[in-house]
């Protein structure tokens, strides 16, 4: 008798529709809800930089980037931030420091700070993005919320879907929020189908990515010259560029722990951060107005003109860039760190090609955030994702898979960006 071939059959009993089907709605909620808390933030944001950065400096007759506004307005910056976690209920929330994207649920009472700690933050100039303090907000607010209206549901049910909304608010796709969730099982016994497991949350983040498509129009894509088909020159530049990135976001989370050891001897929080905006404001008076912000912006600026810069140039700001961000991470300023993450391995990418030009704009950026991705958050899949998506081109998935090999195995099993209550580094 002929050996059966046939593969065997799922032995995980599916979930019935109408298990699933109760969680559509609240999923919905949660998705519309996280999008536009993350709109209004980012919206005021906008408005207060604006103003900081634009209409103050004009009145006072003072160069909107010069050295000396740099400075005022990140050490100022510092000290209202420290204000807020100094005397705001709930201090803005834990040291973010030893938080991920996977935010503890907050009580209330420390939301509105940590909103306002945000706000600060992605307004004065701090290299940090919006990402996992509002993750944080999100969190807290349907769970606080959802555990009222609908005491019967899971409370763990709520933390899944409002981080799963937020991420696909931030992206605006669901994808990612697919890919974190994914991921995030992976470890885990699971009864039942992966797709049941993801179904609420992808309910929700498809609910987030929407909104925020429909409200704001975002882009991730940076417009630059096609990559065309690959050949053994591109597959050489990438496998070189993402394992060096990677070398080079470990040097800052190797360098975390000490950097945030330094700043934690102050003791208080009024020290602490103006001290943060101090070093910042220095840094960013060295790399210019481009090295400010949470950097999304400023790296569309770049992508413009891929070739107006040296070598040199992109190097320094890509250096500059990684300092701020492991001083702003460090320092006890409430803001993720994927968005800075993507402008320095953009301009490490763009160092690659004005230093050999035979290097590709579009496959040196991808390959140059991918890398720094994998280093500075861990996070495989949205690594990947974030890299494809600034590059429109169908070749450049083939070439990252590649370029993310050697560089996960530089990074796996290795310190992480994330440090215990205790200082010392997660692995």
């Amino acid at each position: 008798m002929a050996p059966d071939t046939s593969p065997p059959a799922s032995t995980a009993p599916a979930t019935p529709a109408r298990t699933l089907l109760p969680l559509i709605l609240p999923a919905l909620v949660v998705g519309v809800v996280a999008s536009l808390l993350f709109l209004g933030v980012s919206g005021a944001a906008e408005a207060l930089q604006h103003v900081l950065w634009g209409n103050l400096p004009d009145a006072l007759g003072v160069g909107r980037y010069s050295v000396l506004w740099t400075m005022v307005m990140l050490t100022g910056t510092g000290v209202l931030a420290g204000l807020v976690v100094w005397k705001v209920p709930g201090h803005a929330g834990p040291d973010p420091a030893t938080t991920g994207l996977d935010a503890p649920v907050l009580p209330p009472v420390v939301l509105p700070g940590l909103l306002l700690a945000t706000a600060l933050t992605l307004a004065g100039g701090p290299s940090l993005g919006p990402e996992n303090p509002i993750i944080a907000v999100n969190v807290g607010l349907a769970y606080w919320l959802g555990r009222r209206l609908l005491p019967r549901m899971p409370g763990g049910m709520w933390t899944v879907l409002a981080e799963a909304a937020t991420i696909g608010a931030l992206f605006g796709t669901p994808v990612a929020a697919a890919l974190v969730m994914s991921e995030a099982l992976a470890g885990q016994p699971l009864k039942g189908r992966l797709w049941d497991h993801v179904f609420a949350p992808l309910v929700a983040a498809a609910a987030g990515a929407i909104t925020t498509s429909l409200v704001a129009h975002p882009t991730f894509d940076l417009h630059l010259p096609p990559l065309g088909r690959a050949g053994w020159v591109d597959v050489l530049a990438a496998l070189v560029i993402a394992p060096l990135a990677a070398l080079l976001g470990m040097c800052a989370v190797r360098a975390f722990p000490y950097v945030h050891g330094a700043f934690s001897r102050l003791r208080h929080p009024m020290l602490i951060l103006p001290a943060g905006g101090i070093v910042m404001g220095l840094l960013g008076a060295l790399g210019g107005q481009l090295t400010l912000f949470k950097g999304l912006d400023q790296v569309a600026e770049l992508a413009k003109d891929p070739d107006g810069w040296t070598a040199g140039q992109f190097a320094g700001m890509t250096l500059v860039k990684l300092a701020a961000l492991l001083v702003a991470a460090s320092s006890g300023f409430r803001g993720g760190r994927i968005f800075p993450s993507v402008f320095i391995g953009a301009a490490f990418g763009l160092a690659a090609h004005a230093l050999v030009p035979a290097v590709q704009p579009a496959l040196g950026v991808a390959a140059g955030v991918l890398g720094m991705l994998l280093a500075i958050t861990r996070q495989g899949w949205v690594s990947l994702f974030t890299a494809a998506v600034l590059v429109a081109s169908p070749t450049i998935l083939a070439l990252l898979c590649i370029a993310s090999l050697p560089a996960w195995l530089l990074v796996t099993g290795r310190p992480q960006m994330q440090l215990t209550k205790e200082g010392t580094a997660v692995r």
